[in-house]
């Protein structure tokens, strides 16, 4: 199973609790960009919502945002107009930072409105 079919099934538990963490960061007027950073590593950037050992979670989960990411150059300046383009609706969508054993990248998943079954 590829990480894009493993990844919405093992965060289906925290579906919740990234949702409301991406409505805060748009509601309190922090970001219109909130990004979810997903890893298995140590990593410093923005507030840390699970840790990977917690509730045997596979993946550490951290509330970020573009312009967070763009001060701790994550996201290069040349390419916030790219990426403002490319982001999709947040109260649609999750923007995910996945770091893995496939390396960094941006992924968009669908927020659900119920959680998955497991």
């Amino acid at each position: 199973m590829s990480l894009y079919e493993r990844l919405p099934l093992e965060l289906a538990p925290y579906q919740k609790m990234m949702g409301q963490a991406a409505d805060t960061i748009m509601d309190e007027d922090v970001s219109r960009y909130p990004i979810l950073a997903i890893h298995q590593l140590e990593l410093e950037l923005g507030i840390l919502l699970v840790q990977r050992s917690d509730k045997g979670s596979k993946w550490s989960i951290h509330a970020s945002t573009l312009e967070e990411m763009v001060t701790k150059k994550l996201v290069q300046t040349n390419r916030i107009d790219d990426f403002r383009r490319v982001y999709k609706n947040p109260r649609e969508f999750f923007c995910l930072f996945v770091l893995s054993d496939e390396g960094a990248q941006f992924i968009f998943l669908p927020r659900e409105d119920e959680p998955y079954d497991i």
